[in-house]
């Protein structure tokens, strides 16, 4: 009972209003489901790996009086003979015995171990300190933070062709276009710049460089980068710099990182331990800032550190470990790595160049090596993947179709295997590619003449 004015209406009579007390529940004021309806989230339809989705839809049944040789995982630790250098295993042992890297870091990373990072990437044309290092979760992490940094959903990002297909992957399920720019094999796989410019809008939020490359093995000339630096100069788009595989380059050329040539275009420049010290399993990557002239300010800066605090960094033991493996590897484990990768590389392009019907492309660095296929002379096929999947059907070789690269008829070998089974798969590959090597009826033609 409730009593208005205190009680009085203006003729001093007594007003009493009543409200009815009725029990609602609250449940009955929301429209009540019937059944249960859970769904994935249109971000989870959308991510797509397309290695994921064209391995997982070949049938890859080995010959089963063949061994398996799986040329097709870029992990140089899965035949067990490439170990880490032990100075790496120590720093990790000591991290762990130190008991000082059990609890959370900073989302961005140890500050010492930024330091450690800036310090060891710094140069005089492109100055480092530790606010300019995000210390990420793998090399994967670091390129999905820029390119959540630097692009909204609507946007476009140029990503090369053949290319790693993650830059894709993560791109289309933020809402990123992606747009391919081509690299040509009959120049060691240069990007065509003519091309990569003609692609440009005013939606493009983002040129990303993969050099040494994967899937290509390719390592720019310092020329060349000036050219990809004036074009980015010239429409004014920040440059993504993917370069795990820096340094992981053959004896005799020369790898040059983006963010020293660079006089005005600011770049975040991604890499890690995974490939260059062998530990891809600890997943220790970074982002490094470049930014001579201030173009990206505060904003950008803010928003990596933003971005970062949604997984609150990399595993802390290995940023414990990172100052002194960074600083205490010796050069001859880097050499041996090396050596090795270009020997089996010229093993394997000195063996597949005089196949009818294959064209191999010599790297220069990284771990990979792409094959073209001239798939009019082998008719049993229709594409990369069918001769790929048949390669381990009779062969019992498994060599990764380069359309999971967006780039059909060529195929990848990963050249981390022991020298015997780069032999043995070279071996295989022959045989495969004599049985169904057809030549073309003018081929014939001229033979007959």
């Amino acid at each position: 009972v409730q009593s208005d004015n205190n009680g009085m209406n203006g003729n001093g009579v007594h007003h009493v209003s009543v409200r009815a007390h009725v029990s609602v529940n609250p449940a009955k004021l929301k429209s009540h489901r019937q059944r249960w309806n859970v769904r994935p989230s249109e971000m989870s339809k959308k991510t797509l790996n397309p290695i994921r989705a064209i391995v997982d839809g070949m049938k890859l049944t080995p010959n089963p009086e063949k061994p398996m040789i799986a040329l097709s995982i870029g992990d140089p630790t899965v035949f067990g003979n490439l170990p880490t250098d032990d100075t790496v295993l120590q720093a990790m042992k000591e991290a762990i015995d130190s008991h000082k890297y059990n609890g959370y870091a900073p989302s961005v990373g140890y500050q010492k171990s930024r330091e450690a990072v800036s310090n060891f990437y710094s140069c005089p044309e492109a100055p480092l300190e530790g606010k300019d290092v995000i210390l990420t979760s793998g090399c994967s992490q670091a390129i999905e933070l820029a390119i959540s940094v630097l692009c909204n959903p609507g946007d476009n990002i140029l990503v090369p062709r053949p290319g790693f297909s993650l830059y894709k992957t993560l791109a289309v399920s933020m809402g990123i276009q992606v747009k391919h720019y081509n690299l040509l094999p009959e120049k060691s796989w240069e990007i065509d710049l003519q091309h990569l410019e003609s692609l440009i809008d005013d939606k493009t939020a983002c040129l990303i460089v993969n050099n040494p490359s994967n899937p290509c093995g390719s390592v720019f000339t310092k020329d060349h980068q000036h050219k990809i630096l004036a074009v980015a100069s010239r429409n004014c788009i920040p440059i993504l710099a993917d370069e795990i595989y820096g340094d992981m380059v053959f004896p005799g050329c020369d790898f040059q990182p983006l963010a020293p040539l660079s006089s005005d275009v600011p770049i975040l420049s991604c890499g890690g331990l995974a490939k260059c010290w062998l530990v891809p399993g600890w997943r220790m990557g970074w982002i490094l800032i470049h930014d001579h002239n201030d173009i990206f300010g505060t904003g950008i800066r803010e928003g990596l550190v933003k971005l970062s605090q949604r997984i609150l960094g990399p595993c802390t033991v290995v940023q414990g470990a990172l100052e002194s493996i960074l600083n205490d590897t010796p050069p001859e484990f880097y050499q041996g790595t090396i050596s090795f990768l270009k020997s089996n590389s010229e093993i394997c392009f000195s063996e597949l160049s005089t196949v009818p019907g294959l064209n191999p492309v010599m790297p220069t660095g990284a771990m990979y090596i792409m094959v073209g296929i001239e798939m009019e002379h082998f008719p049993d096929f229709q594409n990369d993947v069918e001769f790929t999947e048949r390669l381990v059907t009779e062969q019992s070789v498994f060599c990764l179709p380069a359309t999971a690269f967006e780039y059909p008829d060529f195929f990848r070998i990963v050249v981390t295997v022991p020298e015997e089974m780069m032999i043995e798969a070279c071996i295989r590959i022959r045989e495969f590619c004599a049985r169904h090597y057809r030549p073309r009826s003018q081929d014939s033609h001229d033979l007959d003449q």
